[in-house]
């Protein structure tokens, strides 16, 4: 994690308009004088529309791709723009040297930005190094592909990717890379479709396997799940988060977070009624989607969700991933 989500970079109108924006501007409410934490800054879009709506915005972004965007906008607002190199799950410890916040702003997943940048290896589309690392450091989808065991890798595309032909892929993969290792990003993707085939039509049959390599080797859900609590520790009463989710696994991690109750046990008839927590959010609006007319010029918005809440006056929780429903694969750690 660490940038925005799939954004749509090939617009007419403008330069990077990222998915969700005029909702996420109004679940915001930036004004003149408010300070944003954008924690997924990416290319910058939602930084730029809350500075133009008068914010002052706090970036935040573990890859180091992003510098010239974010020199870009401390050029163009300066005093009112500050970028800091980091994950989003510390952004309480990274912007508590700069003023109260007043609301905080997640994208999460891997942009258009660098799906668009071969040698990144996110794309199955494109050729590229099998890395998908968005801090380009530290162990690659190659390392998981050529390493985990048939079990272990079949897991990892199952929970991570809900990928429900895991055991046959691994099993393809696994004859493939005893030929020799797994290095590019087509290889990779042809082996999946030799595997399980390809009809007219439908998703290429390797988004799902590239969706949980890519969560596994960022830590992409455990980042989530941290960068949610840091947000509730770093925020006031008043203070707003918007999050922007792009699968069913984050948004259910998102709205199990604002509302505990929803990833609780079943209540027993034969037991006392268990002691509710304190709400530490209200207003948890309704998940928002986007409309025909953002989904027209962006297809890739069309699975993307955005939740919000308001911070109360509750003490913050501490770090605590039961509950939230995060899938969690051994091999993987």
């Amino acid at each position: 994690m660490g940038k925005p989500s799939l954004p749509g970079t090939g617009m007419a109108d403008g330069p990077h308009v990222p998915v969700l924006l005029d909702e996420v501007l109004a679940a915001l409410a930036p004004a003149g004088g408010s300070s944003i934490v954008d924690g997924t800054f990416g290319a910058g879009g939602y930084s730029r529309a809350l500075l133009e709506a008068g914010a002052r915005v706090i970036g935040i972004d573990r890859d180091p791709g992003v510098a010239a965007h974010a020199a870009a906008l401390e050029a163009e607002f300066p005093g009112r723009f500050t970028f800091l190199a980091g994950r989003f799950s510390e952004l309480d410890s990274l912007a508590l040297a700069h003023g109260p916040i007043d609301a905080v702003v997640l994208d999460i997943g891997v942009s258009s930005m660098q799906l668009d940048e071969p040698e990144r290896g996110f794309s199955f589309m494109r050729e590229g190094p099998l890395d998908m690392r968005m801090s380009q450091s530290g162990r690659s989808a190659a390392d998981l592909v050529n390493g985990l065991d048939q079990d272990d890798l079949a897991d990892l595309l199952y929970a991570y990717g809900e990928e429900r032909k895991s055991r046959r892929i691994a099993r393809f993969i696994v004859a493939a890379r005893e030929e020799a290792p797994i290095a590019t990003t087509l290889e990779l993707a042809r082996i999946i479709e030799k595997a399980i085939g390809r009809k007219p039509g439908d998703v290429h049959p390797a988004t799902r396997s590239f969706q949980a390599l890519r969560i596994a080797v960022n830590g992409e859900f455990e980042q989530l799940a941290e960068g949610l609590f840091a947000a509730e520790r770093l925020l006031a009463e008043g203070g707003r988060l918007a999050v922007v989710s792009f699968h069913s696994l984050e948004d259910r991690i998102v709205k199990r977070f604002f509302d505990p109750e929803k990833g609780g046990p079943t209540a027993s008839r034969h037991l006392p009624a268990p002691v509710a927590e304190p709400r530490r959010w209200r207003n948890v609006a309704r998940a928002v989607k986007p409309g025909a007319a953002e989904l027209a010029r962006n297809p890739r918005a069309r699975s993307s969700v955005l939740r919000s809440a308001v911070r109360s006056g509750e003490p913050p929780r501490p770090v605590r991933l039961e509950g939230l429903g995060v899938p969690r694969v051994g091999g993987a750690a």
